[in-house]
């Protein structure tokens, strides 16, 4: 991402690519697809203490609600024109740098 609003925080930056799950769904948003039936299922097989690294085409605010009220938190970084990527982890699974 060439153009991050912020640094993820410390616990979350650390954390080696194999802590990762993958969710690229620009293609289908492009396509004129809806990706939230897929985005849901990949949340719900996201192991413990892993994120869920979403790439979309847009910043999906609504999906903040939806995935906070299942006990995800986000961060996010834009790149260049419509590439965002989220980051979409459990709070209570990861401890943060004091």
């Amino acid at each position: 991402m060439s153009e991050a609003v912020s640094q993820p925080p410390a616990f979350l930056a650390g954390l080696s690519e194999d802590r990762f799950v993958e969710l690229d769904v620009r293609p289908i948003l492009r396509s004129g697809g809806e990706p939230f039936s897929l985005i849901m299922e990949t949340a719900g097989r996201v192991p413990p203490g892993h994120v869920l690294r979403l790439r979309a085409t847009f910043k999906p605010v609504p999906l903040f609600g939806v995935m906070r009220l299942q006990g995800w938190a986000h961060w996010i970084a834009r790149g260049e024109g419509d590439d965002w990527e989220i980051w979409f982890y459990r709070p209570g699974e990861f401890q943060p740098s004091p």
